[in-house]
């Protein structure tokens, strides 16, 4: 039995032709193109959404396809019915919504940034256990100056491109928006201010009032947390987990993604990536807007 699916496309002006290339992807998936959108045409991406019939196996074997073209090409696939605006978006903040990993850069302040920054990388690809990686990770930081922090956040943490824009198309067109992250709420409130966020939701470093005390607060927000905090979310406004996109890099962010209608893997680990329905590898975050159905026209730049 055949069934209705849909895929999105984005790329860099000039990187890929995608009038050409979805429909033959889609071929080799063994379906059958059903339509055609354009959502943009324009520097600096070329977007468009194409409908697709296929059996249950469809969009895994497309998503196959995509990646083993190598090509510059970020990809949503999905049902054609999840192919809509959402009501909330929920996302992860290091090496997503920012650039950086913050523990890594305050790491560095005191000469240890290799070795955490090692355990960072184990842990986001589900190798160690988060919560264990954390508190370990942190107790290095001990006697670190407060004043580290605001170096840190003003010297070092930059928004991703794309983030801004985002954001404020989402707020615009009514959705909520909410930051939660496995970092820490002196960034987090500082972040989703920077990027618009509605709300934020993080670990907490405790202090002497000077310097770190090498501890964290509990509960620590990981996996599960992060996934209960969808589901809080989408129940406040009385909606379904169809309407939400998720999306993060690591590990601690995969039960969120799946748990969410469209779940996005951001420059991510090889584990997330194979359990999103989409992927920005290439691009930048306004991919997601149009994975949504979302055209350039309808942007808000933040």
């Amino acid at each position: 039995m055949n069934h209705d699916w849909i895929v999105a496309g984005v790329c860099r002006e000039g990187a890929c032709d995608l009038q050409s290339l979805l429909p033959a992807f889609v071929g080799l998936a063994g379906a059958q193109p059903a339509g055609w959108m354009d959502l943009t045409s324009g520097a600096p991406l070329t977007a468009a959404a194409m409908p697709f019939r296929g059996p249950e196996d469809a969009a895994q074997k497309l998503r196959t396809v995509i990646a083993q073209h190598n090509l510059p090409i970020d990809a949503a696939v999905m049902p054609a019915a999840q192919f809509r605006r959402k009501r909330l978006l929920i996302s992860d903040m290091d090496s997503t919504i920012i650039g950086q990993e913050c523990i890594d850069e305050l790491a560095d302040a005191v000469g240890l940034k290799p070795q955490i920054s090692e355990i960072t990388e184990r842990a986001m690809r589900g190798e160690l256990d988060f919560e264990a990686a954390l508190t370990s990770r942190v107790a290095m930081l001990r006697g670190l100056p407060l004043s580290e922090l605001d170096r840190t956040l003003r010297e070092r943490i930059t928004l991703n491109a794309g983030a801004r824009t985002l954001i404020a198309t989402m707020k615009a067109h009514g959705a909520a928006t909410l930051l939660v992250s496995g970092g820490f709420t002196f960034f987090t409130s500082r972040v989703a201010e920077m990027a618009g966020f509605n709300a934020h939701l993080g670990n907490l470093l405790a202090d002497d009032g000077l310097a770190l005390t090498g501890e964290v607060g509990h509960p620590i927000i990981g996996r599960e947390a992060k996934r209960e905090a969808l589901l809080e979310a989408v129940s406040q406004l009385g909606i379904g987990t169809d309407d939400a996109i998720a999306m993060g890099d690591g590990a601690n962010d995969l039960d969120m993604i799946r748990a969410a209608g469209l779940g996005i893997a951001y420059k991510a680990k090889p584990l997330v990536a194979a359990e999103a329905n989409a992927s920005i590898q290439h691009t930048d975050l306004t991919a997601a807007l149009f994975f949504q159905g979302y055209r350039a026209s309808d942007f808000v730049h933040g």
